[in-house]
């Protein structure tokens, strides 16, 4: 008998809060798509339509895309509480943390020339941070570093990790932010196709560009996919992404669809991208229904495979076909992948 893979993709009730506001069939061009083509599709949906912001503007724009609940600036370099137009970089002061925010290039504008448009502005690579801490990064790749070299909310910088093969000085942002990082990167590299963001200091650390074309070098790679995966997309960021598109009319993909990053960049490369997957849309002999505390999977013989992975790809369990049952009681809310596999054949939804 021919045994057959199922990749199903299982909207849990569980799962409360949707990945923000996506106008309708704002991704639809990138159904069916994989890898390179993917991220081709991608670039083009979320630069059509993009407004360009002027430099000035963005101290008012980060009073809608980057305000703590308490109305103070949501920094993301440091724990200081500041507020918006009174303590903006003027030209003075910065000599130590929580004295001055400014306007933080997390992809530095020396990487792609200077004061360089759309990218210079780009309010998605843009962030409030305290100024002190804004200069001690400097221009210096993110990465993960040992030193004891620590700024007020845990950032660091010193000389790189050997696990990811650059040694020179990196800057290391809090482990809350770093997955923030990521899909800003992820987002400067497929919004930016036709970019050399390696002109100058360490950018070619982070980006290659061949044939006109932009990419990521296998250490952003491997850096960048680890913080993803380990610092899911959170409140803020939908947040965030909402307000950028009410600005500047275009989407962080990586925000919305999380699995976007695996599909381009991770273990889901040979896979095409899908939108609003149903399962009884292509399962007719498989049924998936919550019940107690888990879900209850009929039509699939005793001892079969099932894992349970994150939206992102991360493998949660493995368990066997027992009683039909997978307990959910112990995770947290989201959107869970269950693959079913006895496979000699493998068919992705």
């Amino acid at each position: 008998m021919k045994k057959t893979s199922f990749i199903l993709s299982f909207l849990l009730l569980l799962f409360v809060t949707l990945f923000g506001q996506i106008p309708p069939n704002y991704y639809s061009a990138a159904n069916g798509k994989k890898q390179t083509e993917l991220k081709i599709t991608l670039s083009e949906i979320i630069t059509n339509g993009y407004v360009q912001r002027t430099y000035k503007e963005l101290w008012t724009d980060f009073q809608t895309t980057d305000m703590r609940p308490d109305g103070k600036v949501w920094d993301i370099y440091s724990n200081c509480t500041f507020t918006f137009g009174v303590d903006q970089d003027s030209g003075s002061g910065g000599t130590s943390e929580c004295e001055k925010y400014n306007r933080e290039h997390s992809v530095p504008n020396s990487w792609f020339g200077g004061t360089v448009y759309p990218m210079y502005t780009d309010l998605f690579h843009l962030y409030p941070t305290d100024k002190y801490v804004n200069g001690q990064r400097d221009n210096f790749p993110y990465g993960e570093t040992n030193s004891t070299l620590m700024y007020g909310n845990g950032s660091k910088k010193g000389a790189g990790s050997s696990e990811f093969g650059y040694l020179g000085i990196v800057f290391e942002p809090t482990d809350e932010y770093k997955g923030d990082l990521a899909r800003t990167y992820f987002y400067m590299a497929t919004r930016y196709l036709n970019t050399n963001f390696g002109q100058k200091d360490q950018g070619d650390v982070v980006f290659s560009y061949n044939s006109s074309t932009c990419n990521l070098t296998s250490y952003a790679v491997s850096l960048f996919l680890k913080w993803h995966r380990n610092d899911p997309v959170s409140e803020k960021e939908i947040n965030r992404n909402n307000a950028i598109y009410g600005i500047q009319k275009n989407r962080n993909p990586y925000i919305d669809y999380p699995e976007l990053v695996e599909h381009i960049w991770g273990e889901l490369q040979e896979l095409p991208f899908e939108l609003n997957v149903s399962v009884n849309q292509y399962v007719s002999n498989i049924k998936i229904t919550r019940c107690y505390t888990g879900i209850c999977i009929e039509g699939v013989l005793p001892d079969t495979k099932i894992e349970l992975y994150s939206i992102i790809g991360q493998k949660i369990f493995t368990v066997s076909t027992h009683q039909n049952y997978i307990s959910f009681e112990t995770l947290k809310q989201g959107v869970y992948i269950v693959k079913i596999a006895e496979h000699t054949e493998k068919i992705v939804w």
